[in-house]
């Protein structure tokens, strides 16, 4: 059994957060983390009984209304009306992993002892994400500015009561396949609600997290989006008979960029032995195959740069105001902007950008293995009996819609503005949006990589079978097996969507990579 993962706010990694979103690790706190927050939450507590000094959302208003004073002895109504006032969110829900990867980043930068949050509501938030209780949390409506202000609202509303009526305004959550009003929810988890006491509720609402979620999940799949494509290429080089020197080693290093001398190198690997290869007498072959290495290289090198930023950003205290206890009383509580998504939005941009080069010259080389005057020889749509059969005509119509979609998506939200708060909040980044349009990208991604590799997988069984002798690449021919285990060869025309989800599945599920060594 896979043990607990320990967050103490400084070393979350992403395949930690793979590990709790998708396959349901379970988390617990260090006791480190649980000393920090005490200790900043011991100041909030002495600020409370004296009323000094004035800090930001713990004796004022928020927002607009920060410079309203609110008595001390309305800090835990203050911090209700928070959360209920910022419950706005509409849209879908957000699937489950992206609900869980958020509680989990939600918990880890709270842990890091700048929040003033009790340990007590950490330790809720993590008893919710350990016992499955997912909070509705509607996909539209946060700038990713102040935060994701609305939905960590719909969370905390699950994870807090009303500190007069336990049964009003407590959202909904699914529970074992059951959706449920949020108390009902906790009920059946033996999960005790908490009334959020002063500077809590602006903790546990007030930063980019699910923003920082999207980017995690987004980054990961689009890593393996990028090898699979890089597979793709391979396939498609070998069954297009393709030429080698364009991916010598001698070519990339010239160039001086990482990710091209890298992707060039799988390549050569992945061809390793192939028979197919350098078959003709061309002395080269179009950009799709030719330049695949300089294209693929810099999205390797992007989607490295991406990562570096949403790392970061998972141990990051992104709440305001915040607490650093090494300073004077009136010092102690810093206000700022650690809130605002900037950060996330430029990369989930970038991500998306690069995400969609993948599946545009994937497309590309998909069309030139349909079309016979492209293709080397191989049969219109890669099928033995053209005209009465269409073959996989349509795959490459399927490919084109999703590639043409990504390139509206990949407008980047960042450039865009909107104030809001009556002018305070000025300038804001959609973040969300920018995160939510990175997720739909990567997703197309894979269903136009799982339609080209069918299509490769289909091409080399022609070239088999003209010439029994024929020999697959090292790297190919494990790829080609795996695909045909899944898929069989189109000897005539059938319904093949059912082989496109089996193939977007062996992509979404690595299982390409994992299976070939």
């Amino acid at each position: 059994m896979t043990p607990p993962l320990l967050i103490d706010g400084n070393t979350l990694t992403l395949p930690d957060v793979i590990e709790v979103a998708r396959h349901s690790r379970s988390v617990v706190l260090s006791d480190a983390a649980c000393e920090r927050m005490a200790a900043a939450r011991a100041w909030v507590d002495r600020v409370v009984e004296t009323g000094q000094p004035t800090v930001y959302g713990i004796n004022t208003g928020f927002g607009i209304f920060a410079a309203r004073h609110i008595p001390i002895d309305q800090s835990d109504r203050l911090s209700r009306n928070l959360i209920i006032s910022h419950a706005i969110g509409i849209g879908e829900p957000f699937p489950e992993e992206v609900v869980r990867a958020a509680m989990l980043i939600r918990a880890n930068t709270l842990a890091i002892g700048h929040s003033g949050i009790r340990p007590e509501t950490v330790q809720t938030l993590l008893e919710m994400l350990n016992a499955g209780v997912h909070p509705i949390i509607p996909s539209q409506g946060s700038l990713g500015a102040s935060g994701d202000l609305a939905p960590l609202s719909h969370l905390a509303l699950v994870l807090s009561r009303d500190p007069i009526d336990d049964a009003l305004f407590s959202g909904e959550a699914l529970y074992r396949g059951e959706r449920l009003p949020g108390q009902v929810a906790m009920q059946r988890a033996g999960i005790q609600r908490r009334v959020l006491g002063a500077k809590e509720a602006l903790a546990l609402n007030n930063g980019a997290t699910f923003c920082a979620a999207i980017a995690a999940l987004a980054i990961c799949d689009a890593e393996n989006l990028l090898e699979h494509g890089i597979v793709a290429l391979a396939m498609s080089l070998e069954a297009l008979r393709g030429v080698s020197r364009a991916f010598d080693a001698h070519l990339h290093r010239a160039r001086r960029q990482v990710g091209q001398v890298a992707v060039a190198a799988r390549v050569r690997e992945l061809i390793a032995g192939s028979t197919l290869i350098d078959a003709t007498d061309r002395v080269q072959d179009a950009y799709s195959l030719r330049a695949a290495p300089q294209v693929l290289g810099a999205v390797q090198d992007s989607l490295a740069h991406v990562r570096s930023i949403v790392e970061r950003e998972l141990n990051a205290a992104t709440d305001n105001p915040l607490i650093f206890l090494d300073l004077t009383d009136e010092n102690k509580a810093l206000s700022g902007g650690n809130f605002h998504g900037e950060p996330i939005a430029l990369a989930a941009n970038f991500l998306s950008i690069a995400a969609a080069e993948i599946a545009s010259i994937s497309e590309r080389r998909l069309a030139r293995l349909l079309d016979e005057a492209t293709s080397d020889g191989l049969p219109a749509m890669l099928v033995e009996h053209g005209g009465l059969d269409s073959g996989l005509m349509m795959a490459q119509y399927t490919a084109a819609s999703l590639v043409s979609e990504n390139k509206t998506l990949a407008h980047p939200d960042v450039v865009d503005s909107i104030p809001t708060s009556a002018n305070q909040e000025d300038f804001n980044p959609m973040a969300m949006a920018a995160a939510r349009h990175a997720r739909q990208i990567v997703a197309h991604g894979e269903q136009v990589i799982a339609l080209e590799l069918l299509a490769a997988a289909q091409a080399l069984d022609l070239r088999l079978r003209a010439d029994a002798q024929v020999r697959f690449g090292q790297g190919t021919a494990r790829a080609y097996q795996i695909i045909r285990h899944e898929v069989s060869y189109l000897e005539r025309d059938r319904l093949i969507g059912e082989d496109v989800r089996r193939m977007v599945k062996l992509v979404r599920k690595g299982r390409i990579l994992k299976d070939e060594g």
